[in-house]
């Protein structure tokens, strides 16, 4: 029966599923700042909420390392209880950012730009649980904290150093074993082992402080309504919503190659996304995005139906509720072994090795965007990489040139091209160089675009130069 067969495929699928964000879930919140069972919670609202709808079949949405930077500068700044506002306010963008349609658009980004924003995410992610992993508090401010790793050899807890180390070596051999033997996540492997050494031999380090389910699960009151008002808040808000979209659509083109099921709907997807994200915002839990790692998993393990994602959401909720007490028990240094790996991962090295020997300008908008968010923070520094890439693309499209021939004792000069304010130098330089005391027609037929500032220069030409004959356009 094809029905039975596609539901042990989807079931089998959601344990794997489950088992791949369960630490993953907790690792993010708590580098995130806030109580580890709201990573839970936002993964199973990722799973029994936004996996009913229809926007992709097999995209698994919860917590993502990508937002792990944003939402801890929004709690340290606005603080844990404006955390479920500025969440229910992305959601409610997303929703009508979907209702408009405006998914696709999210396909315009520059590729430079998302390669560069999760490069700075990834250093940031780096720096901070470079601290984490050595059990010592690192200072304010991601430059800060780079430029006292030099001196933080001398003063990290080395139990906690060998535990983190440990879960990174598991996650990084993992990968080179038999798929046989890969059944179960390299990240849930690595956790346990270090828990295990941890308990058996008794090692003094810290763990993740649990304060169950119900009690983390705080949704915001009316008076937390007002860190709207502020400028900053609502701009935290528009970051929340744009980075979740742009990594949860680009996540999806991703997964659309990996299967041959139904593509993506854009605009559903995003839909469902602010869907999960308000009801997040009521619940006080972290914002979420489709995951790249828990998508392909979930494809990897033979999921055929959207069935597989809210399974996996439910056993979340069964391990959240039944089991939380086993959190308690895991070390922070492993968690920041798996967001440390998580971070390298979001490195693009090869990719910026590729642009530079073929598009050295994309590559230099990758590092300036990554650079630009280790200085700020990531909605300006994504600001500045979007900036470079308009005006890139601005400098890259305005090409414009003159040619000129002799034509029965007079110059016929044609402009051809794009005539901006971007070039304006080098088209009056050419057109002064031009033979004078000669009679020249100036042909601006050729033209695809010429702006007000390169229109009132050629005008200005026109005057200074006389005879001007046949003239063809604009002026």
């Amino acid at each position: 029966m094809p029905g039975v067969d596609t539901f042990r495929e989807d079931f089998g699928a959601s344990v794997v599923v489950a088992l791949v964000a369960l630490p993953l879930c907790v690792g993010v919140a708590v580098a995130s700042g806030v109580p580890a069972e709201l990573g839970i919670v936002t993964g199973v609202v990722g799973g029994l909420v936004t996996g009913w709808f229809r926007g992709s079949s097999l995209q698994v949405s919860g917590p993502a390392a990508g937002l792990t930077v944003l939402v801890y500068e929004a709690v340290q700044t606005h603080g844990a209880a404006a955390l479920g506002v500025l969440v229910l306010a992305a959601g409610m963008m997303q929703l009508g950012m979907g209702a408009l349609r405006l998914g696709r658009w999210f396909r315009a980004i520059s590729v430079a730009v998302v390669h560069g924003m999760l490069a700075g995410i990834g250093l940031v992610l780096i720096a901070g649980q470079l601290y984490a992993l050595g059990g010592v508090q690192g200072p304010h401010g991601t430059l800060a904290k780079l430029g006292a790793v030099p001196g933080l050899f001398g003063r990290v807890d080395w139990a906690a150093v060998a535990l983190g180390a440990g879960t990174i070596a598991v996650l990084v051999a993992w990968r080179r074993l038999p798929a046989r033997l890969r059944l179960v996540p390299g990240a849930l492997v690595g956790v346990a082992a270090a828990t295990a050494a941890s308990v058996l031999l008794r090692l003094p380090v810290e763990t993740v402080h649990v304060t169950g389910v119900l009690a983390a699960v705080a949704p915001p009151d009316w008076e937390d309504f007002g860190v709207l008002a502020s400028s900053g808040a609502f701009g935290t808000v528009i970051a929340l919503a744009l980075i979740a979209s742009a990594e949860t659509l680009f996540s999806a083109a991703a997964v659309d190659r990996m299967h041959d099921g139904p593509p993506t709907h854009y605009d559903r997807e995003l839909m469902a996304q602010g869907v999960g994200n308000t009801v997040c915002g009521l619940l006080g839990a972290l914002p979420m995005t489709a995951v790249i790692v828990r998508s392909a998993a979930n494809v990897e393990a033979g999921a055929r139906t959207r069935a597989s994602r809210i399974l996996h959401g439910g056993w979340l909720l069964v391990f959240a509720v039944a089991l939380p007490q086993l959190l308690q028990v895991v070390p922070l240094a492993a968690l920041a072994g798996v967001l440390l790996h998580a971070g390298w991962k979001l490195l693009p090295v090869r990719a910026v090795a590729g642009l530079w020997k073929t598009h050295r300008g994309e590559a230099v908008v990758l590092v300036a965007t990554a650079a630009a968010i280790v200085a700020t923070n990531l909605f300006e520094g994504v600001l500045v990489g979007l900036g470079l890439a308009v005006a890139k693309a601005a400098w890259e499209t305005s090409q414009v040139h003159i040619e000129g021939v002799w034509e029965g004792g007079e110059l016929h000069v044609q402009v051809m091209g794009s005539a901006s304010f971007l070039r304006l130098p080098k088209l009056l330089d050419e057109l002064d160089a031009l033979p004078t005391g000669q009679p020249v027609r100036l042909d601006l037929s050729g033209l695809r675009h010429l702006d007000h500032a390169c229109l009132t220069a050629l005008r200005g030409w026109e005057q200074n130069r006389a005879p001007l004959a046949g003239r063809k356009g604009v002026i």
